[in-house]
């Protein structure tokens, strides 16, 4: 019995911790077989508009996709790889809305019922009045990870995941974070 609840107890907690992950969305070639991949390089990473991923970034970026790779058994090579990896962080300003519901308060009334001859209390529940709107600034990064085969230079899979970031750069946390919401999917896509 104690083994049952705990197990419960576990399977909850799965569940709820999956359920703070933020979600990801996973494209991949059909006519590809992911089995015969097992190598890949990354490419350069592109300065666009002057935007510049900092080394560092860069370097927590390459790990976290790498140890991810290295559980699926693949690994990195210099020469001829089987696929090409690549990144991009767009971060962009957007507006969160929520939209509150308001309520009219409930109120009681006593009345004087001359019928009866007593006093009898009327309650009045309360009544939806609309909605109370409210918006904010939020910044929201995209990451986004493109497997390409190096042989017919054909993007094969394709992974990404948007969540609010707290700045432009993102951390190591965020960088995790994201990284593996992706890669929960990567073995779905290439069965």
């Amino acid at each position: 019995m104690k083994s049952l609840n705990f197990l419960t107890m576990l399977a909850f907690a799965g569940a709820l911790l999956t359920g703070c992950a933020s979600v990801a969305y996973v494209e991949k070639d059909d006519t590809v077989n992911f089995s015969d991949y097992k190598t890949y390089a990354w490419t350069q990473h592109d300065e666009q508009a002057g935007k510049k991923a900092t080394e560092l970034t860069e370097r927590k970026m390459q790990a976290a996709v790498n140890a991810e790779l290295e559980k699926e058994g693949w690994r990195e090579v210099k020469a001829n790889p089987d696929v090409l990896v690549s990144y991009d962080v767009l971060v962009e300003r957007n507006e969160k809305q929520l939209a509150n519901p308001v309520y009219s308060r409930s109120f009681a009334r006593p009345f004087f019922n001359p019928y009866s001859r007593r006093w009898a209390t009327i309650y009045y529940p309360s009544r939806f009045l609309g909605y109370d709107n409210e918006t904010w600034q939020v910044q929201e990064g995209t990451l986004t990870i493109t497997m390409t085969d190096a042989k017919t230079d054909k993007m094969v899979w394709q992974g990404w995941t948007t969540d609010e970031v707290n700045s432009k750069n993102l951390t190591s946390k965020e960088i995790q974070a994201s990284v593996k919401s992706i890669f929960r999917k990567f073995d779905v896509a290439k069965n």
